[in-house]
């Protein structure tokens, strides 16, 4: 029994040591060890912090990415409307230029039309013309035989001659 109620020296011998490692605790291991737990405590702290602020700009960016790519896009609707439109205003112009090679290409070939049918109108009167002096030098050799027919045509020339 002895075991379970000790003695009061004992008792007081027993508190002494405990009192001496107490103190030698108390004055250098916890303060060590609350620094410790404080530092490892400021450090999780902080890694939290660091996270959360990581955290934050990986959300920060990834909008921005949103952003980035949706602005991207009515990019690549611009130049593909901007392209449509250049490609139809060509082909309007080419039209337009085509259309304008037309109708010169229409009038030169009027023109020269023209001057071939003036060309063919003229040498057709040279003909007639031709034609009609050897028609009437004949019929005149015919009629100006007689001294009097030539004598009544010169009077005739002259008169109209003065007329004019």
């Amino acid at each position: 029994m002895e075991l379970f109620t000790p003695d009061i020296g004992l008792i007081c011998w027993m508190i002494i040591p405990f009192g001496v490692v107490f103190f030698i605790l108390a004055k250098f291991a916890w303060p060590a060890i609350i620094k410790g737990v404080d530092k490892r405590a400021a450090f999780i702290d902080e890694s939290l912090k660091a996270a959360q602020e990581a955290n934050d700009r990986l959300a920060g960016i990834k909008e921005e990415s949103e952003k980035i790519l949706v602005q991207a896009r009515e990019e690549q609707l611009q130049i593909l409307k901007n392209g449509a439109d250049m490609r139809e205003q060509m082909i309007k112009d080419a039209k337009q230029q085509a259309a304008v090679e037309a109708d010169k290409l229409i009038e030169e070939a009027r023109m020269a039309i023209q001057k071939e049918k003036e060309d063919a109108i003229r040498d057709v009167r040279a003909q007639v013309a031709e034609l009609s002096i050897n028609i009437a030098e004949k019929v005149l050799r015919k009629n100006l035989e007689k001294k009097e027919a030539q004598m009544e045509l010169v009077n005739k020339l002259i008169d109209e001659a003065q007329k004019n």
